[in-house]
């Protein structure tokens, strides 16, 4: 790749990044946007691994300065993500083409869907202190949250943060600080699953990575809410020609 794409995915990677952290959904633009340069689907879902491992290390750095670190839960709710984000990555590098496209092209539908429905996706309130069964169920659901990730990332936000914010009742700031933590931990593994199948593009994989740990950066010290509505309207419009492309014109 030429230096002004490099330049292209690295700015991409700033708004993927900040969206990741603050709430999910950054890879619905880094993918479709590798896709489009002309990157096969598993190498795409692959190479995006390593932007998505260095914006949560930046993520759970910055946190850690800043005072807000519970590694014991953290790391339990992470392991729990292990086992699934390994078979869930096993069948992300078989699919490719015209099936991988399609399979993108859904998942973005279905998270406009859930984005257009849900109101208060980004969770807010007094801290909690979970009940043994929330404890037991939220261990339970990151397997899923694990396989969802190592299949194909995107949309792994919608399901994290209801299951750290609804299931455990994490305010805020509790349920991001587990979050960049959780999908750093199965993103390692996912990605050497993915370097092990596939060809990773490194150059690439760094350039987003540049971007997506500033925008990591970013969202992890701001940690506020500010022009919801016009960043929603403005990521539909980005998705929806996503998905006409990649479902009509592959």
């Amino acid at each position: 790749m030429d230096p002004l794409q490099l330049t292209l995915l690295a700015a991409v990677g700033v708004a993927a990044g900040f969206l990741n952290v603050m709430a999910g959904g950054g890879s619905l633009l880094t993918v479709p946007m590798m896709l489009f340069m002309g990157i096969p689907g598993p190498v795409a879902n692959g190479t995006n691994r390593i932007a998505i491992l260095a914006q949560n290390l930046t993520a759970i750095t910055t946190f850690f300065r800043r005072g807000y670190s519970e590694f014991r839960l953290s790391l339990t709710l992470a392991l729990c993500s292990l086992p699934g984000a390994i078979a869930g990555a096993m069948i992300g590098v078989q699919l490719e083409g015209e099936w991988f496209s399609r399979t993108v092209a859904l998942i973005m539908i279905g998270v406009m869907v859930i984005m257009a429905l849900d109101r208060k996706s980004t969770p807010g309130g007094e801290p909690a202190e979970p009940s043994r069964t929330r404890l037991i169920w939220g261990h339970v659901l990151m397997v899923g949250v694990g396989f969802w990730g190592g299949f194909i990332q995107l949309g792994v936000g919608f399901l994290i943060m209801p299951v750290l914010h609804r299931v455990l009742g994490f305010d805020l700031v509790r349920t991001n600080m587990h979050k960049v933590f959780i999908i750093a931990s199965y993103t390692a593994v996912a990605l050497v699953v993915f370097a092990s199948q596939v060809e990773i593009l490194w150059v690439v994989g760094l350039a987003l990575a540049v971007g997506n740990s500033l925008g990591g950066w970013l969202a992890a010290r701001a940690q506020i809410k500010k022009g919801e509505a016009l960043v929603r309207r403005i990521l539909y419009l980005v998705l929806s020609a996503f998905i006409i492309k990649l479902l009509f014109f592959p």
